[in-house]
């Protein structure tokens, strides 16, 4: 069976985002696969629709049996069992997760683009993905996810807030 590298943004900003990552964490484990490898967790305001809490994202590397549509629903299902609503575009969220990159896949469908397109223009992913693959080559821009964050424009203040915890 054919075995996938998948790095996922995973955030939230409401109710109690700490434990909602780890939740998050613990149902992606059960339905889409193995997490090898997590980064620390960063607090940034929001983007595009600013007036709402701070939120909390961490980026994990999951090892998967699932090809990337199928990881896509997973991780969709893993957001409903969670209670996300998605009613306001960049609104608040209770959970959020995203698929950033997988493998070298480029992939343009109605369920999932990757990679993501808006990926090296935001350091709230670009941080945590630098913190566990800085050497990793995004497909599309031919550049490591460290001369993508040394590029990135965006000013929005990221910070550090906890250690991985593995």
């Amino acid at each position: 069976m054919k075995e996938y590298t998948a790095y996922i943004l995973i955030g939230g900003n409401i109710g109690d985002p700490f434990n909602n990552l780890r939740t998050a964490k613990e149902l992606m484990s059960k339905q889409c696969g193995t997490i090898i490898k997590e980064s620390s967790i960063y607090q940034t305001a929001a983007w595009g629709l600013t007036d709402q809490p701070d939120f909390l994202n961490q980026v994990i590397i999951l090892s998967t049996t699932l090809n990337p549509e199928t990881l896509m629903r997973s991780l969709l299902s893993v957001e409903e069992t969670m209670g996300r609503k998605r009613n306001i575009k960049f609104g608040p969220r209770i959970i959020d997760l995203d698929i950033l990159l997988i493998d070298d896949f480029l992939i343009e469908s109605e369920l999932l683009n990757v990679p993501h397109p808006a990926l090296q223009k935001r350091k709230f992913a670009l941080i945590p993905l630098n913190e566990v693959a800085p050497d990793l080559v995004h497909p599309v821009e031919n550049k490591t996810i460290n001369q993508l964050l040394t590029d990135c424009k965006d000013e929005l203040v990221v910070q550090k807030i906890s250690a991985p915890a593995s």
